[in-house]
């Protein structure tokens, strides 16, 4: 059973009415409140995001245990994601879920809650820390193996490729570009990668701009890759407005309502899309069963990804990942 932290449990509970609960409502009058979990995304404007929260709140009315979300608005705000923490800590919450922003900036917060007792599973990104209960997400660089071959496939095994990377500090990013970087460095010869050096930023708008100006700078190329959600939608949308589509193969990551549109309009060629619903839940289901001893707990759980394109997109695995039930776990 999660630690009685009593004399804090109260603000737990106006933290809670001041930010965001997710779960099955306030706890019954005769019976002590639930045990409270904490789950700290990167961010929250993204759709990954939300199938993250929705997981989470799955697991939650499961285990019989509150969700409190928050996070920065930002991805890029590691700052404000470290603040969040060390505010959970100082409230003593019964367990913390995080996506950390950064490899190496988080560790002291996140040993200072493991210091206070509290159960920490990493999801998503990993850290340079040990002492979480699990890491749950995609086997990233892996991930960056499936889109180099993809790649490969569409562009007939030659051409000339830019890589737009996401932002420094990001493992999980930084895993899939060089996963792909690898992939086609070393098995795949004919192809060239023109750039792999220019960061999009963790906005939509940075990351349309960075795109622009490569394709302002690279008149002519074969494929573009992206290594998630923003800098998809970007490439996508920079260059089909300017009229390279027809000339330029996309392969990117993630899965957002306009990307699976474009998908299936052939605006971008395919997407390795994650399962952000499972790594919700995992890690919330984690945390619940670290305060048992009765209950294993796996310290690496891969969640999964796939290659879904325009030909496979309506079958019922690739529907699971493009189409996580978000709408019926959050309000």
């Amino acid at each position: 059973m999660p630690s009685q932290r009593t004399g804090i449990r109260p603000l737990i509970l106006g933290l809670m009415a001041a930010i965001a609960l997710a779960g099955c409502g306030g706890p019954d009058a005769d019976r002590p409140p639930r045990p409270q979990i904490a789950v700290i995304p990167k961010g929250t404007s993204h759709e990954f995001w939300k199938a993250v929260h929705a997981g989470a709140v799955k697991a939650g009315r499961e285990r019989d245990v509150d969700i409190i979300w928050k996070g920065p608005a930002v991805e890029d705000d590691r700052s404000e994601q470290i603040k969040v923490v060390e505010q959970f800590t100082t409230l003593g919450v019964d367990g913390i879920v995080i996506a950390p922003l950064d490899d190496t900036a988080l560790v002291r917060p996140l040993q200072e809650a493991a210091d206070a007792n509290i159960p920490v599973a990493i999801i998503d990104s990993g850290v340079n820390w040990d002492g979480g209960v699990t890491f749950a997400a995609t086997d990233n660089f892996q991930g960056g193996v499936l889109a180099a071959n993809e790649m490969a496939r569409v562009l007939g095994g030659k051409g000339k490729v830019a890589v737009l990377r996401y932002v420094e500090g990001s493992a999980s990013t930084t895993n899939r570009e060089e996963g792909f970087l690898e992939t086609i460095r070393t098995n795949h010869p004919d192809i060239e990668i023109i750039t792999d050096n220019i960061y999009g930023g963790a906005t939509l708008e940075g990351c349309v701009k960075a795109a622009e100006n490569l394709l302002d700078r690279f008149q002519e190329f074969d494929g573009a890759f992206a290594p998630c959600e923003p800098v998809t939608v970007a490439f996508m949308r920079t260059i089909n407005e300017a009229g390279r589509k027809s000339n330029t193969r996309i392969i990117g990551f993630d899965a957002s309502e306009s990307l699976v549109t474009g998908l299936g309009e052939g605006k971008v060629d395919a997407l390795v899309v994650q399962d952000p619903f499972s790594m919700g839940w995992a890690g919330v289901n984690a945390v619940a069963s670290a305060w048992s001893s009765l209950e294993e707990v796996k310290p690496r759980i891969d969640t999964g990804c796939g290659v879904i394109t325009r030909e496979n997109m309506d079958t019922p695995e690739s529907k699971r990942l493009l189409d996580p039930p978000i709408a019926e776990y959050l309000d």
